[in-house]
């Protein structure tokens, strides 16, 4: 779809309080394609950078009557906690540690779009979890829609207690494959959220989990292979994986702005519309 008018005459507001480049123009995309007006605005550069707290910021903004705000930001729970004080719709594009909702929602889509199916698949999110928000959302949705999970790393990558979450937990990417992985998703080393002496270096945390052709040929089916962005290629994934035929990172990209248009569209009462235009078509 290049462009509709679904959402013509709203205004979302962009707030990015951390580094982004396929969330936040997947989202700038996603508006413009529905006809929003959309404003854009960094921690750098806005009244924050000067001591005003993330509430005076939204309240300012909503004070300009929007209708939207989509926020990434470095503190866990940033997003609840803005959407319990203002009127506006708020959608997480990121939570520190915590959470990345729609990048869950986009990965389990191309899930589908490659295998036709969740439920039964079994699933391995490789690398840094403890760190991850977005291993934290995928966990949670594949699960939810059928799927084994399992996660595979150091230890020192691994949150406390995820057993009880009903996962498989793997020290070594090779029993991930023994496993019969369908999926492996690769998740990028964390290190701007890392203390030191969780890993002794890159190229040993490559040599133990790198995700590699020659891990890979153990494996007597193709596996699917994911990177929720941005790559550290020769650190987590070899390029020969990240480009081969079982890659869907690009798709992964392309199905984003899908899925940020289908979260905004229904925020903004497209919900309605769609129940409103089901019961039309029963009549």
């Amino acid at each position: 779809i290049k462009k509709v008018p679904a959402l013509r005459g709203k205004t979302i507001v962009n707030l990015f309080f951390e580094a982004s480049t396929r969330t936040r123009v997947s989202f700038e995309f996603a508006e413009k394609r529905l006809s929003a007006d959309t404003v854009n605005v960094a921690a750098t550069g806005s009244s924050v950078s000067k001591g005003e707290t993330l509430v005076d910021t939204a309240r300012n903004l909503e004070a300009m009557r929007i209708d939207m705000v989509v926020i990434r930001h470095p503190s866990s729970g940033a997003a609840e906690f803005l959407g319990n004080r203002i009127a506006s719709n708020v959608i997480n594009a990121g939570d520190g540690k915590h959470e990345h909702p729609t990048q869950a929602l986009l990965d389990l889509l191309s899930i589908r779009d490659k295998h036709g199916k969740i439920a039964g698949l079994k699933v391995c999110l490789v690398g840094d979890v403890l760190h991850s928000r977005v291993a934290r959302s995928n966990l949670w949705g594949l699960t939810k829609l059928g799927a084994e999970v399992a996660v595979c790393g150091p230890r020192t990558l691994m949150p406390r207690g995820i057993e009880e979450l009903g996962v498989r937990v793997f020290g070594r990417v090779e029993e991930a494959i023994e496993w019969g992985a369908d999926v492996l998703n690769v998740l990028r080393l964390q290190l701007e959220r890392m203390e030191t002496g969780f890993i002794p270096s890159l190229r040993e945390y490559y040599r133990v989990f790198g995700v590699t052709p020659e891990r890979l040929e153990r494996s007597p089916k193709p596996i699917t292979i994911m990177h929720p962005g941005p790559m550290n290629r020769g650190v987590e994934i070899d390029s020969r994986v990240a480009d081969g035929p079982h890659s869907i990172i690009l798709d992964q990209v392309t199905n984003g702005v899908a899925v940020r248009m289908a979260v905004l569209y229904l925020l903004a009462g497209g919900r309605a519309e769609l129940a409103d235009a089901a019961k039309r078509g029963s009549e």
